[in-house]
């Protein structure tokens, strides 16, 4: 038979098996949770939180429709501070919803639109925003949770450990002045409870030169005079302290993007200072390419230890 002959015939073969082939049996466990969060959160996207520069930062929100205050995940994307958009990482915040959490899943200024730190501010007046708007969505100030991934995973540490004093809020700072009509709004930015970080950077200035340079970061940083200054001012490392909100991190120990001894070397920081933390070192792979078994295990890990610190989830 001709090649060509061949390749229509097996193409046949395979449509008719499909055809008539029983399709595969969703377990009733993952349907159920899947048809529990359809039926029972609400959407809001594109709700505007600051204005800079003339841009506008918009945030989505997932939240049970349920009238006692629900616990909340932060949840910012990824993309080396140059790339990505919130609509890329819905997906990723299913789990959350799956454990009954409220998601906020937040853009920011990426580098084409304001290069640092704009995105370290724009994470920063989130945590403003909740604080104004808690009652408001019917969200927990007790079980504020703050997560993301690589350069999300850095913005959420950033925005968890960088306290106001250091200066990165004032451009929201006028938004606390106003209160509502109906008294909704206090003046105070939401407190984090815990903070989940998958392979951030936690040294900025380590990614602009030598053996770990980062064109991402590079990018990021622009040529602006004082960037290694400001690259300081935004590495969590810089504000390892007692009192900070336990952490999570997951990250590979082979990871091309963000070296895992950065991990270890923020673990040990933190460990030192007497703050309440975890290391989930993956081994064996690289910048967040983790298995269907090795996510189990991650998610797994995370929900047992934001349950090891009072956050649990609401009873679904």
């Amino acid at each position: 038979m001709p090649c060509r002959h061949a390749f229509v015939a097996l193409l046949l073969i395979n449509f008719c098996t499909a055809a008539f082939a029983q399709p595969p049996q969703i377990p009733s466990n993952e349907l159920s949770a899947a048809v529990h969060i359809a039926d029972s959160y609400i959407a809001q996207p594109n709700i505007a939180y600051v204005t800079a520069q003339n841009y506008r930062a918009k945030l989505d929100i997932y939240r049970p429709a349920k009238d006692t205050a629900s616990p909340v995940v932060i949840y910012i994307h990824g993309g080396g501070w140059v790339n990505g958009t919130k609509e890329d990482v819905v997906m990723e915040t299913l789990p959350f919803m799956a454990m009954g959490f409220a998601v906020i899943n937040v853009e920011y200024r990426l580098a084409r639109i304001s290069p640092a730190p704009a995105a370290v501010e724009d994470c920063l007046c989130v945590l403003h925003w909740v604080g104004r708007h808690a009652k408001e969505y019917n969200l927990d100030l007790d079980k504020v949770i703050v997560a993301g991934s690589s350069a999300g995973g850095h913005l959420a540490l950033t925005t968890a450990v960088i306290p106001t004093s250091a200066g990165f809020e004032a451009e929201c700072a006028n938004d606390d002045d106003y209160k509502g009509g109906a008294g909704l709004w206090p003046n105070y930015r939401a407190r984090v409870a815990a903070v989940i970080n998958w392979f951030g950077i936690t040294g900025v200035a380590e990614l602009l030169h030598g053996p770990n340079t980062k064109a991402y970061a590079v990018t990021w940083l622009g040529s602006q005079a004082n960037r290694e200054e400001l690259a300081k001012q935004m590495s969590p490392l810089t504000y390892v302290r007692a009192g900070l909100p336990p952490i999570l991190t997951i990250h590979g120990d082979r990871d091309p993007y963000v070296p895992y001894s950065q991990a270890m070397r923020f673990h040990e920081a933190l460990t030192k200072a007497g703050v309440k933390n975890q290391l989930l070192t993956i081994h064996d792979k690289g910048h967040g390419d983790f298995n269907s078994a090795e996510n189990l295990r991650v998610w797994m890990t995370i929900q047992d230890f934001l349950q090891s610190v009072g956050i649990t989830p609401l009873p679904q």
